[in-house]
């Protein structure tokens, strides 16, 4: 899988994960990419840059994903 596909089967999970958060990708460059999670109001809610070695794999992916639920509870 080429590295375009693996960030947009990323987005996908991190978009299911969120919502009804809005996730939108922010600044793709060289492999990585930054997930904002907007509120319903336009608020941002959480940022984060993600490199291959956190979403090529569904384990680190999920990694990031329970770190981001904790610090949104929090």
């Amino acid at each position: 899988m080429c590295q375009q596909q693996q960030i947009h089967a990323a987005f996908g999970k991190l978009s299911q994960a969120f919502a009804p958060l809005t996730c939108l990708i922010v600044a793709p460059r060289k492999g990585s990419f930054s997930f904002t999670l907007v509120d319903e109001y336009g608020v941002a809610c959480h940022t984060e840059r993600l490199y291959p070695d956190q979403y090529n794999r569904a384990e680190p992916l999920q990694a990031v994903i329970e770190r981001t639920r904790q610090s949104l509870t929090a």
